[in-house]
This record gives C-alpha cells, sequence and structure tokens, in this order.
C-alpha cells in the first residue's frame, strides 16, 4: 500500500535523529522517493515539504532538499514566564537557551502614537502614546526572532525601561518596581508564511513558516500593562506547554 506524505517523512525524520542523514546532507529527491515508497511524485513533493514546514530540513531551489544544521530551541512558556524567573534578575528569554548564547540586536526603544490594536491591548485612550522596544534575537549566527513590546508612556517614561538595556529582570522587573509587577499572561498564537519583509528581517529559508505570537501582561489586579508582538522562525523553534489539572 502506498506510504502517505506524513508517513514519509516521519520515515525521513527517523533517519535524520538516527544520523542516517547529517546536518547538509541532501536528502533523496522526488524520483528517488517515488520509487522507494511506491507514491506519486506529488506525495514524494509533499513529505519534503513536510521536513521543511517543520524545520528538519531546508530547501535549495534547483538543488534539492538538504538537512538542517541548527538544534531547535525548546520555548517552555510556563517556565520563562514565571516571576522566580524575571524577580531573580534574569531575562526571560534567558530560560529557552540552557547556556546556548543569544545576543538582542538591532535594539530601539521610542515613543509612538499607539496603534489601534495596541490601544485595545492596552485599554489606553485614542491619541496615547506608547513606549515601542524593538529587538531581534540571534541564535549561533541566525536569526530566530523579532519582538516589539508596546507599554504605555505615561507608565514608563523616565524610568529605566525607556533604556535599551533596562536592568537586572528586564521590563517585568522594572515593572515590579514601579508596583506594576505582572502576575497572569496571554499569549495568543498561529503559524502563518511569512510577508517578504519578514523574510528578510529573520533571513529565513525558503518555505519557512513563521509563527506569530501576542502576549498580554496584566497585573493582580487585572491591568494590562504590556503586550509584545513576537514572531519566531517555526524552524528554530520547539513549542512547549506545561499544565497541572
Amino acid at each position: 500500500m502506498p506510504e502517505t506524505a506524513r508517513q514519509i517523512a516521519d520515515d525521513l525524520r527517523a533517519r535524520i535523529d538516527s544520523g542516517e542523514f547529517g546536518p547538509g546532507t541532501r536528502l533523496p529527491g522526488e524520483p528517488a522517493l517515488v520509487k522507494q515508497y511506491g507514491v506519486a511524485k506529488m506525495t514524494a513533493a509533499g513529505a519534503l515539504r513536510l521536513l521543511v514546514t517543520e524545520g528538519a530540513a531546508y530547501s535549495r531551489p534547483g538543488s534539492g532538499t538538504y538537512v538542517r544544521d541548527f538544534k531547535p530551541i525548546r520555548r517552555v512558556a510556563t517556565k520563562r514566564l514565571a516571576q522566580s524567573q524575571w524577580s531573580s534578575g534574569n531575562s526571560i528569554w534567558s530560560a529557552d537557551m540552557n547556556g546556548r548564547p543569544m545576543d538582542v540586536v538591532d535594539i530601539e526603544v521610542y515613543e509612538s502614537e499607539a496603534p489601534r490594536w495596541v490601544l485595545r491591548a492596552l485599554g489606553l485612550e485614542q491619541g496615547a502614546a506608547v513606549l515601542v522596544r524593538s529587538r531581534r534575537y540571534v541564535v549561533e549566527g541566525s536569526a530566530v526572532q523579532k519582538a516589539v513590546s508596546y507599554l504605555s508612556a505615561d507608565l514608563v517614561r523616565d524610568t529605566p525601561i525607556a533604556e535599551p538595556n533596562p536592568g537586572p529582570g528586564g521590563v517585568y522587573g522594572r515593572l515590579a518596581d514601579l508596583g506594576r509587577g505582572p502576575v497572569d499572561f496571554v499569549e495568543e498564537l498561529r503559524a502563518r508564511m511569512p510577508s517578504a519583509e519578514e523574510t528578510e528581517v529573520l533571513d529565513l529559508l525558503p518555505g519557512t513558516p513563521v509563527v506569530e505570537i501576542y502576549r498580554t501582561a496584566l497585573t493582580a489586579d487585572g491591568e494590562p500593562v504590556e503586550v509584545n508582538h513576537m514572531l519566531l522562525d517555526a524552524g528554530s523553534y520547539v513549542m512547549q506547554y506545561n499544565f497541572k489539572s
């Protein structure tokens, strides 16, 4: 019985995990997969696309599909947003890295009139100003994420939050200093294909989707104090959520 694209992709991933296909190795092309698995060319192409979409491989137009040479970052949302993480002086993103070096680059901090969606998220009046914090995260030479945070300018103006480096514990540590430390978070996540500009910003390989996350941080009183728009290279991340019933 012919294999499905999913089954073929799973088989190829197992062979990658076993070391049969090492980093940078060219995977069997569509004709080889058609012959080996007895499937249509469309099914073989679909299997290779799945590996690209899942970040296990990348495509070189006119050349083939190759094993990706990058260990995915495990993003554990419940761990990185725990108060114990940032209140101890650590950045929340350091929880993802397990000692791997990460560089924060292209940091921009400025005031701007709030976009309409930010006004709604932060409960601000029309025309209100926000402080914008924009940055990119680079791991092992690869840009893996761009993040843009928005906070009420009236709340954080002339505080360390308005500086490129807000200090130990990051923005959440400084919000706590202001008596507005976040205790609850809401993240909305979706996966999609990137725009041409986003592809350039994250230097994405062809066919790589992005994960888009909108996170709102709230105080114990339910006051929204920050909204963060994150764009992640889907091929560089594993998203993990831990829950207790």
